[in-house]
């Protein structure tokens, strides 16, 4: 009762303190990796330290389960979960009932999940609206380190657009009504390891990669209408990939990192510019630009990292146009972190840290081990000369932007973090499997 009440204090204190000046992308995180889909956030102050008892601004419940990051614009978080319900088909065995199918024991749900869209406060943490998108039983299961809610929303600050792949797309504006939703039908994720690529939002276009064990596909919606405005099919195997869109050499490219082909469309017309194979098994990190070139990188039965130029035609693949690849100690599951020139990533989903010179591919420092962390599956951040690495096991690494390893601070909380985190002003998000942490220089501990 005294921590809810010390809780409610200091929002009142603090809430004027982190009020916009200006509703735009740069002082936002509107989408997965933020402002400049490469971690970085040029306006955010986060904190340094916390603790469970100090420098929570708020902590709040999540019902459900989902590890998409959180996205906030203005003074409104959106977070997306889905909630297992008691109401079951019972002619689909009980998965404790169901055979092993496969190496990873994945069942076939029997259980409506409920697809939920909420709306918080981002001073207070109160739920504003929130919004059940559908309710139905997933066609196929997920591995348990994955969930039905782990694509992140994405905004343009007027409609925030929600992917739950096989459950559907649905577009919201801010304040909670629904504006249109499409079925874009099943995927069949390979070993039903469960879906994952984020959409992507440029100029009223909506992007959305579905790379899987039947028929790829790259799609644009117009994002007012959810219609789509071309389709193309993929000849691609499993990835979880969430494309980069930048405009280069004359038009807006797609680019599609995948383990066939990283590949780049033409976001008006769906025409292939360029390709380039080189990339591993079950690619999941986000591509990031220096420039003119495109890193890509993925580290599932081998290491792959590759620096594509944006300003080619055709296949590339091999060629000495290629600035630098590497092909070890590259990431699995999180994306690499790109801040001025700096490209920090770890290896597979171990705390095992490299530092890069981005445009030569040379080695700052590391590979380095990262005391206090097991594992990771959140993709690195950064804000205010600092990158913030979330380990699983709760621990938050600060570390100084600095050609040498150098940690600032060591940050213990009591929950599991799969979820990247979220900056945006004075606060940095961090989800969890249980709650939600908006963390901020608060100046007071808790009792």
């Amino acid at each position: 009762m005294k921590t809810k009440l010390a809780l409610a204090l200091l929002v009142v204190c603090l809430k004027t303190s982190f009020a916009l000046s200006d509703d735009s992308f740069p002082h936002n995180w509107h989408q997965w990796r933020g402002p400049e889909t490469n971690g970085v956030s040029r306006t955010a102050e986060p904190p340094v330290k916390w603790s469970e008892s100090q420098n929570i601004l708020w902590k709040v419940a999540i019902e459900g389960r989902g590890t998409s990051t959180p996205i906030v614009w203005g003074q409104k978080v959106f977070v997306l979960t889905a909630i297992k319900t008691d109401i079951k088909d019972t002619s689909i065995p009980d998965p404790k009932d169901q055979p092993k199918t496969n190496f990873f024991d994945i069942k076939q749900p029997n259980a409506q999940h409920a697809f939920v869209v909420l709306c918080l406060d981002r001073n207070t943490g109160k739920e504003l609206w929130r919004k059940t998108a559908t309710t139905k039983i997933p066609h196929e299961g997920a591995h348990n380190d994955n969930d039905f809610a782990s694509a992140s929303p994405t905004t343009d600050g007027n409609y925030v657009y929600c992917w739950y792949g096989s459950a559907g797309l649905f577009c919201y504006d801010l304040d909670g009504k629904k504006i249109w939703e499409r079925d874009l039908g099943e995927a069949k994720i390979e070993s039903s390891l469960g879906e994952g690529c984020s959409p992507v939002l440029h100029n009223g276009k909506l992007i959305i990669v579905r790379d899987h064990a039947a028929q790829s596909t790259i799609e644009v919606l117009d994002a007012k209408t959810g219609e789509t405005l071309w389709s193309k099919n993929r000849d691609e195997g499993t990835t979880w990939a969430t494309p980069f869109v930048i405009e280069h050499s004359g038009k807006t490219q797609i680019v599609t990192a995948a383990s066939g082909f990283v590949r780049s469309y033409d976001l008006d017309t769906g025409d292939i510019i360029w390709q380039c194979n080189g990339l591993t098994k079950n690619v999941i990190p986000c591509p990031v630009v220096d420039g003119d070139y495109v890193i890509c990188m993925s580290g599932y039965q081998g290491y792959a990292a590759l620096a594509i130029p944006l300003t080619e035609t055709g296949d590339i693949s091999g060629s000495s146009k290629i600035r630098w690849n590497k092909e070890r100690g590259t990431p699995y599951i999180p994306s690499p972190l790109l801040y001025d020139g700096m490209l920090f990533y770890n290896q597979s989903n171990q705390a095992i840290l490299s530092c890069i010179d981005s445009k030569t591919g040379t080695a700052i420092f590391g590979p380095a081990r990262l005391n206090g962390i097991s594992n990771l599956y959140a993709s690195p951040v950064g804000a205010s000369g600092r990158i913030y690495i979330t380990g699983r096991n709760g621990t938050t690494l600060v570390l100084e932007r600095s050609p040498e390893l150098k940690i600032l601070a060591t940050n213990q909380l009591d929950e599991r973090f799969d979820a990247s985190p979220a900056l945006a002003g004075k606060q940095l998000f961090l989800r969890g499997a249980k709650f939600l942490y908006c963390l901020a220089n608060t100046g007071q501990k808790l009792p």
